[in-house]
C-alpha cells in the first residue's frame, strides 16, 4: 500500500510529470466527482509526493471549471497533507517583471460561480478561519529554496480573478492601484478548500507578463503565457525539488496551524486519509 500513500501534494502543469523516474497512477474517487486527473504518486528527494495536474492531463479545464475540490480531497485521500501549488500569473507592480518568482502571504478572491466549499450540503454549518491563507512551513521551505538564478520575492498579494479571459486595463489598474502584487485565476477557492481540510497548502507564482496595466505595456495573450511560463518550467521544478526536500517531515509539520484549523469544530462528515 505504500504506492498508494503520499505526504505531499503539487498541483501543477503537466511539465511536472518529469519529477518522477518511477510512479504508480492512482485512480480516486471523491464525493465531488472525479479530480481533474489520476494522482501521480513516486519519490522525490527522498519524499513520497502525489502530483495532479490542475486543467488536466491535456489542459482541458479552464480555471473556472477546474474540480479544486476533487482535487484537494482526492490528494487527502492519499495521506496528503501539505500542499505545493505553482501558479501562472500576471504583473501588477512595475518592479515584478516577467520572469519574477513571488511567494504571496495574501489573496484576494475576485472568483465566481464556482464551488467555494466543501461543506454546506448539509448541516451544521462550518466556518474556517482564513486570516493568512499561506502555510507558514510550506512558505518557510520555499524562500529557503531560493538560488542565485531564482531568487523570490517574500510577500505579497495574489489576486485571483475567474477567467478565463484576462483583466482590462481598467481593471488591472483597479488591482495595481489597490497594492496587489500579481493577479492570476487559479489561486482560489483551492486554498481556501485545503484549509477546509486541514491541509497546509502554499504557492509560488511565476510572473508571465505585466497584465494590461503598467504603463508602456501591451496587453497580455495567451501565447505570451505559454511561452515565459516554458522559458522558466525548468527553473520552477529545481525550486519545487528543493522545496520537497525542505519541508519539514509528517511529525513535526503535525504541529502546524493549518492541520488544527478545524479543532472544536463539528464537521458534518469524516475527512479522508
Amino acid at each position: 500500500m505504500r504506492g498508494m500513500r503520499a505526504d505531499i501534494g503539487i498541483i501543477g502543469g503537466s511539465g511536472f510529470y518529469s519529477f518522477f523516474s518511477e510512479a504508480e497512477r492512482v485512480e480516486v474517487t471523491t464525493p465531488f466527482g472525479a479530480p481533474t486527473a489520476p494522482l501521480t504518486i513516486g519519490e522525490v528527494s527522498g519524499r513520497r509526493v502525489a502530483f495532479l495536474p490542475r486543467h488536466g492531463e491535456h489542459h482541458q479545464f479552464p480555471p473556472h471549471r477546474v474540480n479544486y475540490r476533487a482535487n484537494l480531497w482526492a490528494l487527502r485521500s492519499v495521506g496528503v497533507r501539505q500542499v505545493l501549488a505553482p501558479c501562472a500569473v500576471g504583473s501588477l507592480q512595475a518592479r515584478l517583471g516577467p520572469g519574477a518568482f513571488v511567494v504571496p502571504d495574501q489573496v484576494v478572491d475576485r472568483t465566481w460561480g464556482r464551488p467555494h466549499t466543501v461543506y454546506g450540503e448539509v448541516g451544521p454549518v462550518v466556518h474556517v478561519g482564513m486570516a493568512d491563507p499561506y502555510c507558514p512551513n510550506g512558505r518557510a521551505a520555499l524562500l529557503a529554496s531560493a538560488s542565485g538564478d531564482t531568487p523570490l520575492v517574500d510577500g505579497g498579494t495574489l489576486v485571483v480573478i475567474n477567467g478565463p479571459r484576462f483583466s482590462t486595463r481598467a481593471e488591472s489598474r483597479w488591482h495595481s492601484a489597490a497594492g496587489w502584487s500579481v493577479v492570476g485565476m487559479t489561486g482560489m477557492p483551492e486554498a481556501a478548500i485545503a484549509r477546509e481540510l486541514a491541509m497546509c497548502y502554499s504557492t509560488v507564482c511565476c510572473v508571465t507578463d505585466a497584465d494590461a496595466g503598467l504603463e508602456g505595456e501591451e496587453g497580455v495573450t495567451h501565447l505570451d503565457v505559454l511561452q515565459v511560463f516554458a522559458d522558466n518550467i525548468e527553473r520552477l521544478k529545481a525550486l519545487l525539488l528543493r522545496t520537497v526536500a525542505a519541508l519539514p517531515d509528517a511529525e513535526a509539520s503535525g504541529a502546524c496551524s493549518c492541520r488544527h484549523a478545524l479543532d472544536g469544530l463539528t464537521l458534518p462528515f469524516t475527512l479522508p486519509g
